[in-house]
């Protein structure tokens, strides 16, 4: 029977594991507050005459009119749009 040693240098194991937890916190941080109409169809991959036909007038999707542009709250969007997009299903 044989054995297998296995050694860990610490140091560098921290270094890595502290590298990837910034890099998380760097890209929460860099998440969108609000998204405009071009980033809503980027994020949905629809186009902007798909959103108002099947869900922009939909009274649960947030929206606000700033100035002439539409702005929407990313993380109720994403909320909704995951919500619809399971109602879509039945």
């Amino acid at each position: 029977m044989s054995m297998v040693n296995v050694e860990v240098n610490e140091a560098e194991l921290r270094k890595i594991y502290l590298k990837k937890v910034d890099e998380h916190l760097q890209s929460m941080d860099n998440e969108l507050l609000l998204w405009g109409a071009k980033e809503l169809c980027r994020q949905t991959s629809m186009s902007w005459n798909t959103i108002l036909k099947e869900f922009f007038y939909d009274p649960r999707f947030e929206k606000y009119k700033v100035g002439t542009k539409w702005k929407f709250p990313a993380k109720e969007a994403k909320a909704f749009i995951l919500t619809w997009l399971r109602e879509q299903s039945r």
